[in-house]
């Protein structure tokens, strides 16, 4: 008998994305599962052990929910296997189709999306509450039929054991082995801070540059600017002067600049949809060894102030963002203690090695007792 056949779903997402090729899709090849990855524009073959099947982008937003989600069933559906795993809202539609077929079907939620769509800047205000209530209800109905939900936080996994669903959270923490650098040498840091992710108002560039402002450090930037016309406005702040832009950076280069910084910045704005999310960068600032710079949330204070790993500050409050940036650069013992503190905890308790134990034993259950033993007795000689 053969271990179930998973395929894993995007009509978004990049086919190397971190969360859903680099951890989920790798982990599980790795557990000895044929595992195969539906996204597009993929370079056809198998990497990491993953099988890739490439889809056409869609060219704007209305024409991938359309064409490109239609892509995405019909190549589904010529693989023919026994899982479906699928990672954006708008393929919502194509996990019921493949339920009614009788598949076994798991919607990854990365993001709350109902609260997200409150701060969308591309739906015009008077109706992001309207639609936001329509998808919650449709959301909402589509989860309840399907096998399980992989939730990226503890708080979407619960807003949907709520409502009757099989919910877990696999939190998206880093892999170590991304971030096995060797001891740093603090005496050579340069008098920086780093920011990498995607760069928008919500996210708090505007108080970042404005802090550098204050300070006698630089901002070592880099990611895309959503929309891209906010970088024009940004460039205009006090503060850009002290900027280093780098744009789209890779893997590889993220670990280069955060080596380079004393800190991490991840001051994004109080709203609904930040508040309860486990930002990716802040764990990777933790895993790099720099300390953390975070909004002052109840969630992300108990890990930073718990962990001693960083500062917490009003997100909105530009010069405290300013002091915790200049106390960091001109203590940098502290800033290496708080650093230390944040790898070891990383080390301890936020490794995606630990969640992907989560993710396997998921499938795991999904397999008829015999298969799963089988499987797991491969997987024990193999060891």
């Amino acid at each position: 008998m053969r271990n179930l056949v998973i395929c894993h779903l995007t009509s978004v997402h990049p086919p190397m994305d971190t969360r859903i090729f680099t951890k989920e899709c790798s982990s599980l090849a790795g557990a000895g599962y044929e595992t195969h990855l539906v996204a597009p524009d993929a370079p056809e073959g198998v990497h990491n052990g993953v099988r890739f099947h490439s889809i056409e982008r869609g060219r704007g937003r209305l024409n991938r929910m359309t064409k490109t989600v239609r892509a995405v069933y019909r190549k589904a559906l010529e693989i023919d296997a026994d899982a479906y795993h699928f990672h954006d809202p708008e393929l919502l539609p194509v996990g019921l189709l493949l339920k009614m077929k009788g598949k076994k079907v798991i919607y990854d939620v990365h993001e709350d999306v109902p609260r997200q769509i409150l701060s969308k800047y591309w739906i015009p205000a008077p109706l992001r509450k309207t639609i936001s209530r329509m998808f919650e209800a449709f959301e909402n109905f589509a989860a309840k039929r399907f096998d399980a939900i992989a939730a990226a936080t503890p708080f979407i996994s619960k807003r949907f054991a709520s409502i009757g669903c099989h919910a877990m959270y696999v939190n998206n923490y880093p892999l170590l082995a991304e971030f096995m650098a060797p001891e740093q040498d603090w005496s050579r840091k340069e008098h920086a801070v780093t920011y990498v992710g995607g760069i928008s108002v919500n996210r708090g560039i505007k108080e970042m540059v404005r802090a550098m402002g204050h300070t006698n450090a630089t901002l070592l930037l880099a990611g895309k600017f959503i929309p891209e016309s906010l970088r024009n406005e940004t460039t205009k702040l006090a503060g850009w002067e002290q900027v280093n832009e780098f744009g789209h950076v890779s893997r590889e280069e993220v670990q280069q600049i955060l080596a380079r910084g004393m800190a991490g910045l991840v001051t994004l704005h109080p709203i609904i949809n930040y508040k309860d999310a486990l930002p990716v960068k802040m764990f990777e600032y933790m895993a790099a060894g720099i300390p953390v710079i975070a909004s002052d949330f109840p969630l992300w204070r108990e890990i930073v102030e718990g962990n001693e790993c960083g500062i917490c500050v009003d997100p909105l409050d530009e010069k405290q963002i300013a002091e915790a940036i200049q106390y960091l650069v001109d203590h940098p013992e502290e800033a290496k203690r708080m650093g230390d503190n944040g790898r070891r905890a990383i080390e301890q308790k936020y490794s995606w090695e630990m969640e992907a134990k989560k993710l396997i034993a998921m499938y795991e259950g999904f397999e008829p007792h015999s298969r799963r033993t089988v499987s797991l007795q491969k997987r024990a000689s193999s060891q």
